[in-house]
């Protein structure tokens, strides 16, 4: 790393800091006394004053609800833009829209599903809940011997300790879709 890429990563992980402790309404007081920092350091890492330790990062990360992964993550587009692999199988194509790794262990998720929803024998459960929107078409929700029709434009949310599909109804189905990792795995995972 150059010097000068050096000094703008140093920059933005000030810049971060200084609105994220913003974002909460905090003073330079109450972020210190979250981070075990006194608020007159805080200061001189905010403004460039002072150089910024590994051992501030981490107290200063888990204080303002972040990893040190995101704090001092790269600024460049290849963290902006994701790129999608189409993977298909079981009447469903799933285009995944979040990275590997999130601070929230959630999967977002685009389906196009062609097959109806499974009957009661064939649905799972897992810990955690699911949401999806419909973006075209109507979405059958199997929620154990409950069969919910979705239609564009309507959202469903619902436990995932519940035995439970997503299927088409009378064609295609499009749906956006929030998972937790658990989720992810029982649904796409699986073979």
């Amino acid at each position: 790393m150059t010097q000068e890429m050096d000094g703008d990563v140093d920059t933005l992980v000030r810049q971060r800091i200084r609105a994220l402790r913003l974002a909460r309404g905090w003073s330079l007081d109450n972020l210190a006394a979250r981070s075990f920092l006194s608020p007159s350091n805080l200061s001189r890492i905010e403004t460039g004053g002072r150089r910024i330790a590994l051992d501030q990062l981490v107290p200063l990360a888990r204080a303002l609800g972040t990893t040190l992964d995101q704090l001092v993550g790269s600024p460049n587009d290849d963290d902006v833009v994701i790129r999608p692999e189409r993977d298909e199988r079981r009447g469903m194509t799933v285009w995944t829209l979040a990275r590997e790794r999130n601070p929230h262990d959630m999967t977002v998720a685009k389906m196009r599903i062609t097959t109806p929803a499974p009957s009661l024998e064939g649905l799972g459960v897992h810990p955690g809940r699911d949401w999806f929107t419909v973006l075209s078409g109507t979405a059958e929700l199997r929620l154990g011997d409950r069969l919910i029709l979705v239609e564009a434009g309507n959202a469903a949310e619902f436990s995932t300790m519940i035995p439970h599909a997503i299927g088409a109804h009378g064609g295609p189905v499009e749906v956006l879709t929030m998972m937790t990792q658990d989720a992810h795995r029982a649904h796409l995972h699986d073979d």
